[in-house]
């Protein structure tokens, strides 16, 4: 065993073993669009021109103003993803063991670490005068959740990621005159994020005997610690409500035409939770030598949720068919690092570099509707993925550029009931991953092919 291979400032070592466990995530990252059945079925394609229901808060406050009376809209969403991952070759550090495979009994084989989630809306909207609207959404504008078994290749990485928001949206809508509408909102947001992996403490444990005179040499082998074969787990969890804006017009050009421009806040997160650690009983042996590293401890991580802006257009041919068209942009580069805090003082704060890019998603849509029952929907887009270098990234979020394919039926059951329906499948480019564990130097090399499938339903009642 050399040493030397795995000598790191001792900050580094210690603190990417959490880097390792934080926040990577993913649709064109790890933003969700699913808020809104009826938008679905267009693939959010004019989402926010349309303004048809109480959805509009979220996509366009501006199209309150297209809704009279009062309405109120529940609808949910069934994500069904699949991300099979395909090792190509992932290794244990080359300096320690000249690169031989890491173990794992899922080593050679296809691993799928999507997991299903239900998505809920809500929304209420209600006309106040001929000229003020107003009304509140509740819904979740980001999440991720992938799980994989915990003795698979890529454990160092990830094995089970979970992260939700619950965003709550008052907004109000003002019709300055017959052509142009106004509208805007805030918004408080909710972050909930569990994220867990494997550690190798015992490669980790011949680079804190290479640093720290306490520890003397022999003092892992003597004890039976080995690459890859003494793993530990490690798991971090923090909560956090933060606060952001939304406005946007609504432009009618003609009677048959009309143009959504909407813009959504970046908001900051400063998570507050708990590092917590399972390590082996002979590597609590050495730290019991008094090392203070690797206890339980509170935590806090920043991350910067993007700012997006969009411009979309509505236009119907006549009382049938209609068309729509959307251009989507995310300043994900927002989240370019990732900051760790532990109460612990010996463990320093963590650093992570994330290298985001900015991103756009372009959709188009038809409407059909042969009577005042029915419509039906079809829609297509594209969305570009954030993480372009296979480098940054990671298991947690196994994602590439998407084309979305969707489709949607609505039915009118009364002048106050109606039920819109939608499923979308989105195909995902294989995604080549490199992803390099910062506290080992093992190297986790494949490929994913992934695809999501969508279900989604939404009740609107009337009054």
């Amino acid at each position: 065993m050399r040493k030397s291979a795995i000598r790191k400032p001792l900050g580094l070592l210690i603190g990417s073993v959490l880097a390792a466990t934080t926040y990577n995530a993913q649709s064109a990252g790890f933003a969700i669009i699913e808020n809104s059945a009826s938008g679905m079925g267009n693939a959010f394609a004019g989402a926010a021109a349309v303004a048809e229901d109480a959805s509009t808060i979220y996509f366009n406050p501006a199209g309150l103003t297209n809704l009279s009376g009062s309405q109120l809209v529940a609808a949910g969403h069934i994500i069904l993803p699949s991300a099979d991952f395909s090792n190509r070759g992932s290794h244990i550090n080359p300096a320690l063991t000249g690169g031989t495979p890491i173990a794992g009994s899922l080593s050679g084989s296809n691993n799928d670490g999507g997991e299903n989630a239900l998505v809920p809306n809500l929304y209420y909207a209600t006309q106040i005068n001929d000229q003020w609207f107003a009304g509140v959404g509740i819904n979740a504008p980001f999440g991720l959740a992938t799980n994989y078994d915990d003795d698979w290749v890529g454990r160092y990485q990830a094995v089970r990621s979970e992260i939700g928001t619950i965003n709550i949206n008052p907004s109000v809508g003002f019709k300055l005159n017959e052509h142009i509408s106004l509208g805007g909102g805030i918004s408080a947001q909710y972050i909930n994020a569990t994220l867990s992996n494997k550690v190798d403490f015992g490669t980790i444990c011949y680079g804190l005997e290479a640093q720290i005179p306490q520890i003397p040499d022999g003092t892992c082998a003597a004890v039976g610690m080995m690459p890859t074969g003494s793993d530990g787990y490690a798991k971090v969890k923090g909560t956090d409500w933060s606060f952001g804006f939304n406005f946007g017009a609504m432009i009618h050009i003609t009677d048959h035409t009309r143009v959504g421009l909407a813009y959504r806040s970046g908001i900051s997160q400063n998570l507050e939770g708990s590092a917590d650690f399972r390590v082996p009983a002979n590597f609590q042996a050495i730290l019991d030598m008094g090392i203070p590293l690797f206890s339980d401890t509170d935590a806090t991580a920043d991350v910067d949720l993007p700012e997006s802006a969009s411009i979309s257009l509505y236009h119907a041919f006549n009382d049938q068919w209609a068309i729509l068209a959307d251009a989507t942009w995310t300043k994900w580069s927002r989240f370019d690092e990732l900051v760790i805090r532990y109460d612990n003082p010996a463990q320093p704060d963590t650093v992570q570099p994330e290298n985001w890019d900015n991103n756009m998603r372009y959709s188009l849509g038809a409407t059909y509707s042969p009577n005042q029952k029915w419509i039906f929907r079809a829609g297509w887009a594209y969305d570009e993925t954030p993480i372009s270098r296979t480098a940054d990234r990671t298991p947690r979020i196994p994602g590439n550029d998407r084309t979305w394919i969707a489709v949607g039926l609505g039915y009118r059951m009364s002048d106050s009931l109606s039920l819109d329906t939608a499923y979308s499948h989105l195909f995902i480019d294989d995604t080549d991953l490199d992803a390099l564990d910062h506290s080992t130097g093992h190297q986790l090399i494949g490929t994913y092919e992934s695809d999501v499938d969508i279900f989604s339903a939404q009740l609107n009642y009337k009054f």
